[in-house]
């Protein structure tokens, strides 16, 4: 297995961690992905690769009818566990299990770089009815906070911690152009160590060997018990949402 596979299917051991520790997704990014529907009434929607459901219990509290896909599963029985009455599915981007023309929005929560998008592309569009929409998130550090540019460099290891950019979504004759925003986003954390927690649950961390990974863990404990921003908790941690909606064109 190459590592981009590796790191893609790393994330089932550590699903209790990964649903504790990484940040949900700001309404305000999710409403603004489903302007281009014209109503706020309530949409099927399709959250698709949804991990442990940080995406999907924002989706269900705005009041839509929730289909979550995810591979994974372990990271599917911490979504079910944690995520009530959402229709919760095995399958892949590339062969998503529900049938033509169903859903009114495709969502995909910082999981758009794990697809094959030639294969993806094409299946996101057969189940979206005409003018529904693809919704791709990521949730990112804040770049411009001093602090979290520091310490993503004192957390660096053996395997880089570049993703695919929202940039890099490829054009489909399916699709219209992207459209993007952002939104300020926060996660709050109630001391060092759970800084260090969500780190945890990056693939290039669950990936690396045992010693590796408790020696940049030290660094970073040290580096955040000698910041006045995260000496003592709790403190939040500058995200941004950056999405990017695609509508599907009539046929």
């Amino acid at each position: 297995m190459d590592l981009h596979a590796r790191r893609a299917d790393s994330f089932g051991a550590q699903a209790e961690a990964y649903a504790e520790h990484r940040p949900d997704y700001p309404v305000a990014a999710i409403r603004w992905a489903l302007e281009p529907l014209g109503t706020t009434e309530r949409l099927d929607v399709l959250d698709l690769a949804a991990g442990t459901g940080k995406l999907t219990s924002v989706l269900c509290a705005e009041g839509h009818r929730v289909t979550a896909v995810e591979p994974n599963e372990q990271m599917l029985s911490e979504l079910v566990r944690r995520v009530h009455g959402v229709r919760a599915l095995p399958g892949h981007a590339e062969h998503i299990p529900v049938p033509d023309q169903t859903v009114d929005a495709v969502f995909v929560g910082t999981a758009f770089h794990w697809f094959d998008q030639e294969r993806a592309l094409p299946e996101i569009a057969r189940v979206l009815r005409p003018g529904g929409v693809l919704v791709a998130m990521w949730i990112v550090e804040d770049p411009d906070v001093e602090w979290l540019s520091e310490l993503s460099e004192v957390s660096e290891g053996s395997v880089e911690s570049g993703r695919n950019t929202p940039s890099e979504i490829m054009a489909h004759p399916a699709f219209g152009p992207a459209d993007n925003a952002v939104f300020p986003h926060a996660l709050r954390r109630e001391s060092p160590e759970e800084v260090v927690a969500t780190t945890n649950t990056y693939s290039r961390m669950l990936v690396i060997d045992d010693e590796e990974r408790a020696a940049i863990n030290k660094k970073m404990l040290a580096f955040l018990r000698e910041r006045p921003e995260t000496s003592n908790g709790p403190f939040d941690v500058p995200l941004r949402a950056e999405a990017y909606r695609m509508v599907r064109l009539s046929e």
